[in-house]
């Protein structure tokens, strides 16, 4: 039989191009990714989705043509091969994936060819490959416009894709790179568009809406990741939900100044994209430099859940990632504010200590002339004001008692009423000498791309740390970079800033291994992969109200794990919304992230710190299953009952929180199904209630021990009666039929505890079939 013809080889490309075809199929965790080099072209992906199963040269070849679309009239006159930079020279009308240009405006549209193609380092030389993971490189240039770039391409071993370019400019003169913005392609069946939106203490808001044509652009220009930013930019088929519909997304790991896009052109071509938003003039290259932007993140699955799983083993794959037994936390910051007083604080870590706290952690107002937010910002010495004999009495306390001290810090801001803004005006960030940028929450920004202003950051930091057992530092970030410039040139400095934190964490971890550091940005504001390549944790947000932080901790588990996401239980009334909460709905709305406590401990009944115990003793004997596990999610039909679980990776025990969210327009009961189980294995579920039991709770007859609800009249479900130990049923039918939920007032939550009783034949991360809850965000 004569070899398949390759289309790809008839005829020369819009460029002219010449040379040898390259094609990969890389293949994991259920994920396939092909990718062509025809001819010398541009790097495309052939297929990103549902794992093919082995492909051979010729299968190769056939994908090629069949993906290749017809000319349409009054198009150019060869198929459009959209690459993953995609260029104008191929007919793309779309964003380009550089954009730039020399004095004389030249080089704005660059043509680039590959000349060479290596995967984990070794120089691929066959037409085909085929590899289970690993990651590709293509060395791509325009000789004639004098640039260079390196594109990477990875398939993690968890199926997660990602890929990132850099530039540089091998001309003899200067260019100003615009904008590098790497694309994936996902199909036309992608019919709508899943990303978020948010402000202060109301992070991650889902928003849905068609993908229609034209382009959906999301830009960031906060100078951090933002409150209000996309977080993960998701396509997905119609109706796709947290269990069922094809969905593809992308997040840019990085912390700064950025875009995701999601485009489809007239053509009927459809990309989702993203990167580094390059203010004017931070791209400039001069002779020889090179410029790297930030990995371009791809999670493909069946639902949102999968795809966040995706990103949680990747996260969890980390060679320094987190040990299991995350440590209960007490931050102190609602407890006591600014009024810093020793023996409150060393009270308030003999309360927490025996409630089986593990970290205490300082807030803000240790420091300098800090008693408000007014001054004192960026003298990281401690004020002997508050602490005549330093921080080690209470220190020496809180680790004598068995529990780590961490200590709050805000490196990158500045009081203009503080000893180092007083003696080096030129650190602080300005469009001028003349000039500063309006304030926010009475502080400006210090420029640590400044070598003095870095050096003096670490200085006084690296001092504390070696003076004083400090195991954690909650790194803050209260404002946005508004004109953010170096103070002497006035040019752009948000790309230079965010690296330079970057390199001030990494030095601080590397002179302090097992130094953990917390990314807080006033609450959620800087929750991405880039900060998470050197923290150990996210704070969600500065509002700890537990209605609010069951969207907010449902929505950035998205992204990253429970162990990653500080997950605080609050005060009695929420110091940020005023609401007044039970502590059982309070604690099982915290449960399902890294536990602590933010709350004076002083003012707690005993009957409160009893039942507290138990839920940090409940956390302790699950934090293993809860950060290492798999998160599922549902909707039991109504918006206002969510269901949020995790379900070990052999599927032999599984925790559940059920919490009704709102009133509904029918009772909040119906039918619980609980996904993520083996339907071939036989569990024992059964309802847990700590402390005291949510108001107007009815349980039904299920839970309860020893009730006939046919033969007793008083039966109404009440919330005293003995709860059962467990009733009996397959996997298959808790996902599918599912178990009479309990009714429950707005605001109250439970939880389920499953265990296996008999092991089926399903291999391990085999997925039951799903009947596709409702996601709340399709509005």
């Amino acid at each position: 039989m004569p070899e398949p013809s390759d289309p790809s080889l008839h005829g020369r490309g819009p460029q002219g191009t010449t040379g040898p075809t390259r094609r990969i199929h890389l293949s994991a965790a259920g994920v396939s990714v092909v990718l062509d080099v025809t001819g010398g072209r541009i790097p495309a992906i052939l297929h990103w989705g549902r794992e093919l199963g082995p492909v051979t040269a010729a299968d190769a070849v056939n994908l090629a043509a069949v993906t290749t679309p017809p000319v349409a009239n009054n198009a150019p006159d060869i198929p459009l091969r959209l690459g993953i930079l995609p260029q104008n020279a191929d007919g793309w009308l779309g964003t380009p994936g550089v954009t730039g240009s020399r004095a004389d405006g030249s080089g704005f549209a660059p043509r680039l060819t590959c000349r060479s193609v290596r995967i984990d380092g070794q120089e691929l030389q066959a037409d085909f490959l085929e590899v289970e993971d690993g990651r590709v490189t293509f060395d791509l240039a325009d000789e004639a416009q004098g640039l260079e770039v390196g594109l990477e391409v990875e398939l993690t071993a968890h199926g997660l894709l990602r890929t990132r370019a850099q530039v540089t400019n091998t001309g003899s003169d200067e260019y100003t790179l615009a904008s590098l913005t790497p694309a994936l392609p996902v199909p036309l069946d992608a019919t709508e568009l899943l990303d978020f939106a948010g402000r202060w203490t109301h992070e991650r808001t889902p928003q849905r809406r068609a993908f229609t044509t034209g382009t959906h652009l999301r830009e960031n220009r906060r100078g951090r990741t933002g409150a209000d930013a996309a977080h993960l930019l998701h396509a997905g088929t119609a109706g796709f939900d947290f269990g069922s519909g094809q969905v593809w997304a992308v997040h840019v790991g990085f912390s700064g100044n950025h875009t995701h896009l999601a485009e489809r052109t007239s053509g009927g071509t459809q990309i989702l994209a993203g990167g580094e938003l390059l203010l004017p003039g931070e791209g400039r290259l001069a002779a020889g430099d090179t410029y790297r932007g930030p990995w371009l993140y791809g999670s493909y699955g069946n639902g949102l859940d999968r795809v966040a799983r995706r990103f949680h083993r990747h996260l969890r794959s980390r060679e320094n990632h987190v040990s299991v037994d995350r440590p209960v936390t007490l931050n102190v910051w609602e407890a006591v504010y600014f009024d810093h007083d020793l023996e409150r604080l060393t009270d308030l870590a003999d309360r927490a200590a025996a409630l089986g706290v593990e970290r205490y952690v300082l807030d803000d107002g240790w420091f300098g002339s800090r008693r408000d937010d007014t001054s004192g910002l960026g003298d990281w010495q401690v004020s002997p004001e508050v602490w005549p004999d330093g921080l080690g009495p209470l220190i020496d306390h809180v680790t004598g008692l068995g529990m780590q001290f961490g200590l709050w810090f805000e490196p990158e801001m500045v009081n203009i009423d503080s000893e180092v803004a007083r003696a080096h005006p030129e650190w602080v960030m300005a469009p001028s000498p003349q000039l500063l940028p309006v304030e926010s929450r009475y502080q400006q920004v210090l420029n640590l791309s400044h070598p003095g202003a870095f050096e003096h950051v670490h200085r006084q930091m690296n001092a504390l740390l070696n003076e004083y057992d400090i195991a954690y530092i909650k790194w803050d970030h209260n404002r946005d970079l508004i004109e953010a410039a170096d103070r002497s040139t006035g040019a752009a400095a948000t790309h230079a800033q965010t690296l330079a934190a970057y390199r001030l964490m990494d030095r601080l971890k590397a002179d302090h291994p097992g130094l953990e550091i917390e990314s807080c940005s006033s609450g959620g504001a800087r929750v991405d992969l880039g900060v998470l390549e050197r923290t150990d944790r996210v704070w969600v947000s500065d509002c700890i109200d537990p209605l609010e932080r069951l969207g907010m901790n449902r929505w950035t588990s998205q992204l990253i794990p429970f162990e990653l996401m500080g997950s605080h239980i609050a005060s009695g009334r929420s110091h940020t919304t005023g609401r007044l909460h039970s502590l059982s709905f309070r604690a099982a709305s915290a449960l399902m992230g890294h536990l602590g406590i933010e709350w004076d401990l002083a003012e707690a009944s005993q009957e409160e710190l009893a039942e507290l115990r138990t839920w940090i003793q409940l956390y302790k004997e699950q934090r293993e299953l809860l950060f290492t596990g798999d998160l599922v999610r549902a909707d039991c039909g109504l918006d206002a009952l969510w269901l949020t679980g995790v379900v070990s990776a052999d599927k032999d025990r599984a925790l559940y929180v059920l919490a009704c969210a709102e009133s509904a327009d029918v009772a909040p009961g119906g039918q619980l199904r609980l996904p993520g189980l083996d339907p071939r294995t036989r569990y024992r579920v059964r309802p847990l209630v700590l402390g005291e039991a949510p108001s107007n709770l009815r349980w039904p007859a299920w839970a309860v021990n020893g009730v006939d609800p046919a033969t007793d009249r008083n039966y109404r479900g009440r919330h005293e009666l003995p709860l059962t130990e467990g009733i009996e049923l397959s996997g298959a039918a808790l996902a599918s039929t599912g178990l009479s939920a309990p009714l429950m007032d707005p605001e109250t939550a439970v939880l389920f505890e499953v265990i296996a009783l008999s092991p089926g034949t399903a291999p391990t991360g085999t997925q039951p079939t799903d009947p596709g809850p409702t996601d709340p965000a399709r509005a």
